[in-house]
């Protein structure tokens, strides 16, 4: 499970049972009780940078991402830098 903040980053590895889900990993994975302003059911989830919901079945190898929300949109962005 990953989750990354502009000072700090979060990876822990887990074993888990087959059948586990998104959800199962991220509630295993402690993350949620070490960044309390994760809402797991409004932040996005992924695995290897692809979209997936919290009922996705991992498979054996799989890396589970948590998404923040953008902070500044790409265009404003590109203007900043401009």
């Amino acid at each position: 499970v990953a989750y990354a903040l502009p000072e700090a980053q979060f990876l822990q590895s887990l074993k888990l049972a087959d059948g586990s889900t998104v959800r199962d990993a991220i509630e295993a994975s402690g993350v949620l009780s070490r960044f309390p302003s994760i809402e797991l059911n409004n932040n996005p989830v992924g695995i290897f940078s692809t979209r997936v919901t919290l009922d996705q079945v991992l498979s054996s190898g799989d890396r589970v991402e948590i998404y923040r929300a953008l902070t500044i949109t790409p265009v404003e962005a590109r203007r900043l830098r401009a």
